[in-house]
């Protein structure tokens, strides 16, 4: 009896583990989705990334819930060339999902179900490699908003197990263009061609930036002004600065991040705020300037050179701020620059200072993206054998790649790096892994960035690790070259991260600060500072809250860039044009 238990029992547990792997077609959900466009939306056949995107939540439109909170929704994805009008493309079992990576997975019920299509170009770069890539156009590259790209209505379709069928979609509409802001008293919006970059591209390519101009620019022609570079991810116009007081009808939302209801108008205040501190009689006369620098891969080139974006770092240090200066009326003298930013933008601030070390007088570099790929987030990308799992022979423990203040996880590395593998392959998710690894690896055979790890599984490849360490890991090239950089670089950096940062970001800050604190000859002289418990975003400032101090990064580096330029302008230098 005890033995026709245990194999009736074993047949069950066999039967539930081959629902479980897709072996039992009983349990599968044998759902499809034929997508199409008609000619109205494109006559021509059209390249991109084909996504469907599935939300139990009908408060907003599905292709507006994709993230890596626990709160996400569905998303799967294929690529098609040469999609035809009125050519059906199928989304089905195969198609790779986040976070439930297979339609066969999908539970029974009743779901609103939506398709967009992430419209691709083609480029012959002027390395000899034709890709196809989603330029930019004008949104800060967000498939989701992107200008041009089709979409369908939100539907609600209920899936039922226990038949097959097919669920026809029609992408018959169109995100509108984004008109270009416009310049008002103090912001200026310019955007230049660059040379360097078109030659590169295979085609026309631009560089904007949005200038905040001081009080008084008008009244005092003959003033010529520092300028601060201020880096961080795509500006649609300058933020931060707000000419009216707050709206008195704003209605109130609520900070899911700070726990915080009328977050909105909190940011209004503070940008009012500092439009009156800018436009007082008493605050420095500078040229701030915000960049945008949108391109295939990412909402921000990083602000170097890269084999596979091209060289950004020298269109925007060598045309667009010469540029900039002349018609702004800048000093244009290496002691008159600075930058500054906050987690891309604190990458880049270091970066630049780091590469053009004498174009710059100082970096403020705050919550930077991995400065030491010892500590790339969580990974030691030259010893680690995998990305998402601590190596170990007996145990499968994922890494982490998002937690509060308090440690609480809520996303895994895998998990971030599959739903940028959903939302596109060869490195076009548009979002931050992908662009790391755009900027930092070498391009592939197929012209695409080759992968520092396996996409899927994690495995990372040591030889672009090594291409990596010699390019682009800031901590190596300060300790390898600090003979050469160190006197140019003597009290430059400065940089602030709050020890529990939400990436873990803190980490590779330790490893360079022990390295810049034990620096001689000379010394290098800036500044190291963390937040106790504060989250990503925190600047330096410990005398606010993480949610106000974000809001200041101008008015917090701006009295610490007139204190370096009183103590290191060249004798001769213009100290007095510009301090009315």
């Amino acid at each position: 009896m005890l033995r026709r238990f245990t194999i009736l029992f074993l047949i069950s547990l066999s039967i539930v583990v081959l629902a479980q792997q897709g072996g039992v077609k009983a349990q599968r959900s044998a759902v499809s989705f034929a997508i199409s466009f008609p000619v109205e939306r494109s006559r021509a056949p059209l390249d991109g990334r084909l996504l469907l995107l599935i939300s139990t939540d009908g408060s907003q439109e599905p292709r507006m819930q994709i993230n890596d909170s626990v709160k996400t929704q569905q998303v799967f994805g294929i690529d098609v060339d040469g999609l035809k009008p009125g050519q059906r493309a199928v989304i089905d079992a195969g198609a790779f999902g986040y976070p439930v990576k297979s339609l066969d997975r999908v539970p029974a019920g009743t779901y609103w179900v939506q398709a967009l299509l992430h419209k691709y170009e083609t480029f012959r770069r002027a390395d000899g490699h034709t890709v196809k890539l989603p330029m930019d156009r004008g949104e800060g590259q967000h498939w989701n908003l992107a200008p041009g790209n089709i979409y369908s209505k939100p539907v609600q379709i209920t899936i039922d197990r226990r038949k097959a069928q097919t669920v026809a979609i029609i992408l018959d509409q169109e995100i509108p263009r984004i008109e270009p802001p416009k310049d008002t008293k103090y912001i200026k919006n310019i955007r230049i061609q660059s040379k360097k970059l078109s030659e590169f591209w295979g085609r026309p390519m631009y560089l904007g930036a949005n200038i905040l101009l001081p009080e008084g620019f008008d009244a005092h022609p003959n003033a010529r002004y520092p300028l601060m570079v201020f880096h961080g991810h795509f500006p649609y116009t300058f933020g931060g600065f707000r000419e009216t007081p707050p709206d008195p009808d704003l209605k109130p939302d609520y900070s899911e991040r700070f726990k915080l209801s009328g977050y909105n108008r909190i940011v209004q205040e503070y940008a009012h705020k500092f439009y009156q501190e800018w436009t007082g009689s008493n605050y420095p006369r500078f040229l701030i300037i915000e960049i945008q620098h949108a391109n295939p891969y990412y909402d921000d080139s990083y602000a170097v050179n890269s084999a596979n974006l091209g060289p950004y770092g020298d269109a925007i240090n060598h045309e667009l701020i010469p540029y900039i200066e002349e018609k702004f009326r800048g000093i244009g003298e290496g002691w008159a620059r600075f930058t500054y930013g906050g987690s891309t933008g604190g990458w880049e601030a270091l970066a630049t200072q780091v590469f053009y070390p004498d174009m710059f007088n100082g970096c403020f570099a705050a919550c930077p993206d991995p400065i030491d790929f010892r500590a790339y987030t969580v990974v030691n990308i030259y010893e680690d054998k995998n990305a998402y799992y601590l190596d170990s022979r007996w145990k499968r423990t994922p890494r982490p790649g998002h937690r509060d203040y308090l440690g609480h996880v809520s996303a895994t590395l895998e998990e971030m790096n599959h739903r940028e593998l959903a939302l596109g392959t060869k490195s076009r998710s548009g979002d931050q892994w992908d662009i790391w690894q755009a900027v930092y690896s070498p391009a592939g055979a197929d012209g695409y960035p080759k992968p520092i790890w396996d996409k899927m599984t994690g495995e990372i490849d040591r030889s672009v690790a090594e291409y990596w360490r010699e390019n682009y890991d800031l901590g190596h090239i300060l300790k390898r070259d600090w003979a050469k950089l160190g006197p140019k670089l003597e009290g430059k950096i400065h940089i602030y991260c709050g020890d529990m940062d939400n990436y873990y970001l803190n980490n590779a800050v330790y490893l360079v600060e022990e390295f810049l604190k034990g620096t001689k000859n000379p010394f290098y002289g800036g500044e190291v500072d963390y937040g106790d418990r504060a989250e990503h975003c925190w600047n330096g400032d410990q005398t606010l809250p993480n949610h106000l101090s974000r809001l200041r990064y101008n008015q917090m580096y701006v009295p610490k860039i007139l204190e370096r330029i009183k103590k290191s302008a060249p004798r001769g230098a213009d100290l007095t044009s510009w301090r009315y």
